[in-house]
């Protein structure tokens, strides 16, 4: 009789275990499957679809967290098997959207790698300013009244846009990125005279760069990216490379590049004075044309990361040696950023106003905002950037130290910093750079 109980017992036990197991794995199976037909029917789209809506289709997740990345904020829903990855621009308005949705670990193809075309108007609250409408179609919106929102958005060459009748009167994209490539304040001038940085060699130390961009690649002739292999190119590297060296943006367009690729998001100095210290390295065994004598650097948050002396002594060697180093160190350059006026001509300096980032210290300012510079989205994309972060004006100063370097090629880097705020225009939008007149003291002192 014992034994008997004893075996319905397993039996029930393993019935139950069997249910249960059976129930758990059809739930992760519904999940997957109401998932899938969820960016079938299009109710999860890369970059649309909110935390909530996710909620309603899947249920109350297991475990919901939230956490800083960078300039993002993270959250994440934890369902069985199941992670789905939300982010957001910190400091934006724009709400908690879709980016990743992993299954078992693996990867679901949610749309990352295309085109986001926007449903509605309601959608435009979902897009943050920093990226703004870049590789997005708003093809199917009536823009009309949306000139406030078009005027403080990015854009790019993969921008789709409404037809003209669904635009703000005057509104044309097409003439924007054209004539905001424009370097601006007399530079092409400079360059008709064959002061375009020939002969000069600039290195820059920043992300992973997309090496074809047109704007700049027949100017590279160094490219370093040790240690990160199968890392795609990012962001910011293309910007900064164009708006140094390239043929139509460009301050130099005829230095030479030395492009070192580093982790800029890892909190460390080291990179940094790797890269430099290489820098130094290569200039011992350098013809003289081809020595680098400037260094482009766009962060300026050295005194926060570890090996801050070693950083300021490898910065003091190069300057020994006769090389300047342009950071967004304040400390170093007091320099803030101009927003050029939509529509008006970049060579004129009343065409500008103070962009977002100005201190009333600044020594210079330099332009920045509502530009068009290289995007890292393909070989010939451009984009129209509206804010102008710092990070913009230190490849614009490097540039402009190029031009020196080929005009007195013995030139004392802290001369170059003195004689480009002496030669400042002082205007109502502060004391704007003047390269003309840079190039001419930088000749009469030779």
């Amino acid at each position: 009789m014992i034994k008997n109980n004893l075996v319905k017992s397993i039996l029930n036990f393993l019935i139950i275990l069997f249910l249960v197991i059976h129930a758990e794995g059809k739930n992760k199976s519904d999940l997957l499957t109401k998932i899938k037909n969820g960016i079938d029917s299009g109710r999860i789209v890369y970059k649309l679809t909110e935390p909530e809506e996710v909620k309603i289709l899947l249920g109350a997740p297991q475990k919901e967290t939230e956490r800083k990345s960078g300039g993002m904020l993270m959250l994440e829903l934890e369902y069985p098997n199941m992670s789905i990855l939300f982010g957001k621009m910190r400091n934006d308005p724009a709400p908690f959207t879709i980016r990743e949705v992993f299954f078992q670990s693996k990867k679901i193809d949610i749309g990352e790698g295309n085109k986001v075309v926007l449903r509605n108007n309601d959608d435009l609250r979902k897009i943050d300013k920093f990226q703004g409408f870049q590789n997005i179609s708003l093809s199917r919106l009536d823009l009309r009244d949306k000139i406030e929102l078009i005027n403080s958005m990015t854009f790019d060459t993969l921008t789709e846009w409404p037809s003209e009748d669904k635009l703000p009167v005057g509104f044309n994209p097409a003439k924007l990125l054209r004539e905001a490539k424009n370097p601006g304040l007399g530079i092409r001038s400079l360059h008709e005279k064959g002061i375009d940085g020939s002969g000069v060699g600039i290195a820059i130390i920043d992300q992973p760069l997309l090496l074809g961009h047109e704007e700049y690649t027949s100017r590279i002739i160094r490219y370093d990216a040790t240690g990160l292999d199968g890392f795609s190119p990012q962001m910011h590297g293309s910007p900064v490379a164009s708006i140094a060296v390239g043929k139509n943006i460009g301050v130099a367009p005829g230095a030479s590049l030395t492009y070192f690729a580093v982790p800029m998001w890892e909190s460390d100095n080291s990179s940094y004075i790797n890269a430099l210290r290489s820098i130094f390295e290569l200039n011992k065994n350098l013809p003289a044309k081809e020595k680098i004598r400037v260094v482009s650097i766009s962060t300026g948050m050295f005194a926060y990361f570890p090996n801050f002396d070693e950083w300021k002594e490898v910065l003091n060697h190069a300057e020994k040696l006769g090389i300047l180093v342009v950071t967004c160190d304040q400390a170093v350059l007091n320099y803030g950023m101009l927003s050029l006026i939509p529509g008006e001509d970049p060579d004129k300096v009343q065409s500008y106003k103070p962009g977002k980032y100005v201190s009333e210290d600044d020594l210079i300012r330099v332009p920045g905002a509502n530009k068009t510079l290289a995007s890292h989205r393909g070989d010939d994309v451009y984009m129209y950037v509206r804010k102008g972060g710092m990070s913009w004006g230190t490849p614009y100063i490097a540039g402009l130290a190029a031009l020196a370097h080929q005009v007195d090629p013995e030139i004392n880097p802290k001369n170059i910093i003195k004689y480009l705020i002496q030669t400042a225009t002082q205007t109502e939008s502060g004391p704007v750079v003047n390269p003309k007149e840079f190039i001419k003291i930088v000749k009469n002192k030779k």
